[in-house]
């Protein structure tokens, strides 16, 4: 051994050494900052970057929005120049330094001077822009509030705009439906027409298919002798739902629609759920046995549950 160490000696000693040195020499710390400090971003950088993925973040309107960007845009202008105003300082600063060497005591403490004075002017450069933030966000706090306001304000008008809506179409529905009843009746339409504009009624409101059975009677069971059978069928969700639609419906209409739905189930050997009668117009004594019977009645194809 010649007492002198390798430099992977001396490596390993800093090594083991600097994680003490660094926090109990000041000194070392701020020498380590100063070569390393190019290699990450200051807190006041990080900071103002999170700051401003923020703000971008909650601007909602795109008027505001924009307004919010022409500021931003004219306040990262003036940091800019401030920056490029700092960088050709420090230059000027490590110039002079280069220059004063000799001299180097006398200028360290002008210089420590000086950077105090600096160092109280960013702070309260900061403090302003602190300010400056704090109002901007009160701001942009307050006119979303408004906004979201008008929103609820305009959303509930849309509501009640849409009810009254509703409210008119069903009414318009409801007569027309009247009216086609009126004029099947009086043989201005057809009961077929009247029918099938029920029926595409019940389809629009209900989103269910109505299809038209048509089936023929050889036995006579339902009308006394053969006739052809025709009625309403749905079929939801696994129910099944026979219809008669009518312009009006007497007591002897609503046994002939009983007796074709007994037919119906007995040939296909499957209980219907619900029995409904869908007529404008309904007898009196035609209401008491479908209610005997457990068909339903309703006077406007909307009206169906």
């Amino acid at each position: 051994m010649d007492g002198h160490l390798s430099r992977e000696e001396i490596r390993e000693i800093v090594i083991s050494s600097l994680p003490e040195l660094l926090e109990n020499d000041a000194h070392i710390r701020r020498f380590v900052l100063k070569i390393t400090r190019d290699a990450y971003a200051d807190r006041e950088q990080t900071e103002g970057r999170i700051d401003r993925i923020l703000d971008e973040l909650k601007r909602d309107r795109e008027a505001q929005s924009q307004k919010w960007k022409e500021e931003a845009k004219r306040w990262e202008e003036q940091r800019e120049e401030e920056s490029r105003k700092w960088d050709a300082q420090e230059r000027k600063w490590e110039e002079q330094r280069e220059e004063e060497s000799r001299k180097w005591e006398e200028q360290s403490r002008k210089w420590d001077d000086q950077d105090r004075k600096w160092e109280e002017q960013r702070e309260e450069q900061t403090g302003k822009w602190d300010a400056q933030e704090r109002k901007w966000e009160e701001q942009k706090d307050e006119q979303s509030r408004k906004w979201d306001a008008q929103e609820r304000k305009w959303e509930e008008n849309q509501r009640v705009i849409n009810e009254l809506l509703l409210e008119v179409k069903s009414m318009k529905t409801k007569h027309e439906s009247s009216i086609g009843a009126l004029g099947a009746r009086w043989g201005l339409y057809t009961e077929e027409s009247f029918r099938s504009g029920l029926a595409s009624i019940l389809q629009k409101s209900f989103c269910v298919e109505v299809d038209r059975y048509l089936d023929y009677d050889y036995d006579g069971k339902v009308f006394g002798r053969p006739e052809q059978i025709e009625m309403d069928v749905i079929i939801t969700n696994g129910q099944l739902i026979l219809v008669e639609i009518k312009s009006s419906m007497g007591k002897g209409q609503l046994y002939d629609f009983w007796r074709k739905t007994l037919f119906y189930q007995e040939k296909h050997e499957r209980k219907a759920n619900r029995l409904i009668v869908i007529a404008p117009w309904v007898d009196e004594n035609a209401r008491i046995v479908a209610q005997e019977l457990g068909i339903e009645i309703f006077s406007h194809a909307e009206d169906v549950k």
